[in-house]
């Protein structure tokens, strides 16, 4: 399953998008945790250093080998060079699986170790002084958009996403690569704001949204989320000691996390195994070719200097036939 968490700045989103990474990784299931955050958190929340979560590779650098790596065979794609963050995947190209060893992982992602299981980690990279005035942080965050193109993934195995905060998502196709979306809200106007916004603009793509509930602190915290959210609201997470120690820079084993905080990491395990049922091969590949002609003719044709519609494979679908085929 791809599962992105997003929300306003500050509402807890890595914290709880950390949370559920550690809860599935508890239960054994396989994990690739990605940093898409233009803030980079989700290494420290995962119970890394400073200096550790800064010294992970950055996706956005291994971008060319990326690319290379996923042309594979394809006979429409005739050198990395021609393809762009949104190329979609075609007979002869390489599809990545969540539990296997291939070079991209080699280069880009870490393992990370916590105190039940462990996981994959890949982040974007953080955004340089370098990048200031000359670069878009959407340009980074493209390394994962190619990557969810080209990845098969079946049932328990996760690749888990911290999304940049509010609606900046919605300034690539990112956001309509994953089956599950959980957006995190506080019980405030301005929560409420983005999650308005954002299902404003996922509404025409069929994306698949929950609300969780953060930083409520009684009833009538509950009864505001649930008056303005109605349906979309699937749980909410109370106050955590837990958290507080983690945040104090402690770490606390996730057995010890409150049992009802630990229900609400199971309810969304249960969410994303129904986003996998009603999961639609074509609608997800047709949405990627979609975004892949709309970027070639806005800026793609010009970068590369050939018609990049000509990637496009009508005959392929990344579904279930692939996973089946692939090795696992």
């Amino acid at each position: 399953m791809k599962i992105a968490f997003v929300g306003k700045g500050g509402s807890g989103k890595t914290t709880l998008s950390a949370l559920f990474i550690r809860h599935l990784a508890a239960v054994g299931h396989p994990v690739i945790a990605v940093d898409a955050d233009i803030n980079q958190h989700l290494g420290p929340a995962l119970g890394l250093t400073d200096d550790q979560g800064g010294a992970l590779p950055s996706l956005g650098a291994h971008l060319p080998m990326i690319k290379d790596y996923l042309r594979g065979d394809n006979p429409l794609i005739t050198s990395a060079d021609e393809m762009i963050k949104t190329t979609p995947p075609g007979r002869g190209s390489r599809l990545l699986r969540i539990v296997e060893d291939n070079p991209v992982y080699a280069a880009c992602a870490r393992p990370v170790a916590l105190d039940e299981g462990s996981v994959r980690l890949m982040a974007t990279g953080a955004f340089t002084e370098e990048d200031l005035g000359v670069a878009c942080y959407h340009s980074k965050v493209g390394a994962v958009e190619l990557l969810l193109n080209h990845l098969l993934d079946g049932q328990h195995e996760y690749v888990v996403t911290d999304m940049t905060a509010g609606s900046d998502s919605f300034a690539s196709g990112l956001f309509t690569r994953f089956d599950l979306t959980f957006l995190v809200a506080e019980p405030t106007r301005k929560g409420i704001s983005v999650y308005r916004q954002y299902k404003e603009y996922a509404r025409d793509f069929g994306v698949s949204l929950r609300v969780i509930g953060n930083k409520v602190q009684g009833p009538d915290d509950l009864a505001f989320l649930r008056r303005e959210v109605g349906d979309d609201l699937l749980t909410s997470f109370g106050h955590s000691e837990w958290v507080r120690r983690l945040e104090q820079g402690a770490e606390p084993a996730l057995r010890t996390l409150e049992p009802a905080n630990r229900e609400v990491l199971a309810q969304l395990t249960a969410a994303a195994d129904g986003a996998l049922a009603r999961r639609d091969p074509r609608r997800y590949t047709a949405q990627a070719v979609h975004f892949h002609l709309r970027n070639a003719e806005s800026w793609g044709n010009a970068k590369t200097g050939i018609d990049l519609a000509t990637q496009v494979d009508p005959e392929f679908v990344l579904g279930a036939t692939h996973l089946d085929a692939a090795p696992a």
